[in-house]
């Protein structure tokens, strides 16, 4: 049976538990979902334009199990975070697979004009305007996780609210069995809004397979500022295909940064619709892979209006067997003038065993611009190592010393300095091998005692 199937198969079976355990703004949409994977009959392989290093039909296969009856699976949230990082203080929302939990912490300090909840707490209407109604058309990435989604997250700054603490949602992967969760975040920020958004995907049962399908959707409103950070621990029985959508209005501004830091295989899409004037892009990402990892992350950014600025960036080491791709693809619309968009991958192989596919591309359809793109693909600098070495540095301290100092610039593409110190520290500890606790992923234990 193909991976796609048995999902097909679940959700008609199912179909009145499914559409009885969630919001009709939800259900709407799981029809649609089942003509679509009908029709395409399988998820992308390695067949398709873009997948050809990750088949995400290889990557659902397992038969995964779905909480379709919505049961209530313990955990113990301060247990998967032991190590102490400097202090952060945010509105803390957690997903245990895919229940929306919310804290104490974010319930008693949400300021007036500001929502984080549930999706089944949105008012019908509103979110019918804004589910799968962000940049990119229908997919079957969207598909699927439409047709067995039965809650996420809902994130809503209004016109001119300023949010001065991050909102950190953790999702957390439990249970003894094989499981796959769908989960769903948006985030809408009115004209004039501010917002910072931490996300962390952790699993806390290592040797238990796990499966991510989850859409982002982010809609920046005029003249909104949105920064969007998403951080993955997680183990290597974990799978994730995650795809964040986003769409600015005029003199928006938006910086989004992906960090994998230990995983299973992972693929992310990024696809970004620059729809008004004067707007500002940064998307950046960073992969650290040893063992068997496999990190693939995909971006589009298309500029349709004028006088906007994109800044991509994306940066990989990878040790020992593991493997990583990147795909990038900026597109200028027809009438589109005076853009500036730019697009950089660098990566770091570290072993012999180490493999790294690349391809960034531009699709320029107007004179009126300034586009660049680039990759560069290099082993660690040998006389560096040497004379660090000479200097008394033991090797394998140098060896992870030049692998930090490469990421350097990634990290400083956050605007957030609490933002920007917890990654550094979370670098640190990933280089250094962590505490060999693959449960320990490097979140303040008091953050979550009211989880």
């Amino acid at each position: 049976m193909g991976a796609l199937k048995q999902y097909i198969d679940l959700a008609r079976e199912h179909r009145s538990t499914l559409d009885g355990n969630a919001p009709a703004a939800l259900n709407e949409g799981r029809e649609r979902a089942l003509a679509f994977l009908d029709e395409a009959r399988r998820l992308p392989d390695g067949s398709d334009e873009g997948y050809e290093k990750t088949s995400v039909e290889e990557m659902f296969k397992p038969d995964f199990g779905v909480n379709v009856n919505r049961v209530n699976i313990p955990v113990n949230v301060a247990r998967s975070f032991r190590c102490d990082v400097p202090n952060i203080t945010t509105l803390l929302a957690v997903v245990v697979n895919d229940r929306f939990v919310a804290t104490s912490t974010l319930q008693g300090n949400l300021p007036e004009g500001v929502r984080v909840c549930s999706l089944r707490d949105v008012p019908r209407e509103e979110l019918e305007g804004y589910l799968g109604r962000s940049a990119g058309g229908y997919d079957a990435a969207m598909a699927l996780n439409s047709l067995l989604l039965q809650d996420g997250v809902f994130i809503g700054v209004d016109k001119g609210v300023k949010l001065h603490k991050p909102v950190q949602i953790v999702n957390i992967f439990s249970g003894g069995v094989p499981l796959l969760a769908p989960r769903r975040v948006i985030v809408a920020a009115g004209e004039g809004a501010e917002v910072s958004i931490l996300k962390c995907d952790h699993t806390q049962t290592p040797g238990v397979k796990f499966a991510s399908s989850e859409i982002v959707e982010i809609f920046a409103g005029e003249d909104a500022r949105v920064e969007w950070c998403d951080l993955e621990e997680s183990t290597p029985d974990t799978v994730r295909w995650c795809q964040l959508r986003c769409c600015q209005q005029r003199g928006s501004r938006v910086n989004i940064c992906g960090a994998t830091l230990t995983n299973g295989v992972t693929r992310n899409e990024y696809l970004i619709e620059v729809e008004g004037d004067g707007c500002e892009t940064l998307l950046s990402g960073m992969a650290i892979g040893s063992g068997r990892q496999h990190i693939d992350n995909s971006s589009f950014i298309c500029h349709s209006a004028d006088h906007g600025h994109s800044d991509q960036l994306f940066k990989y080491v990878l040790d020992e067997n593991a493997s990583g791709a990147f795909e990038g693809l900026i597109e200028v619309a027809h009438g589109a003038r005076h853009n500036e968009a730019y697009q950089s991958n660098r990566n770091l192989l570290a072993s012999g065993g180490a493999r790294m596919h690349t391809r960034p591309q531009l699709l320029i359809y107007n004179d009126d611009v300034k586009c660049s793109h680039g990759a560069t693909t290099g082993q660690l600098d040998e006389a560096a190592l040497f004379y660090m070495r000479s200097r008394g540095i033991p090797v394998d301290e140098a060896r992870k010393m030049l692998m930090q100092a490469f990421m350097v610039d990634v990290v400083s593409k956050i605007n957030l300095e609490t933002l920007r110190d917890r990654l550094r520290y979370l670098l640190e500890l990933r280089f250094a091998g962590g505490c060999g606790d693959v449960s320990c992923q490097g979140c303040h234990e008091n953050m979550f005692n009211d989880a």
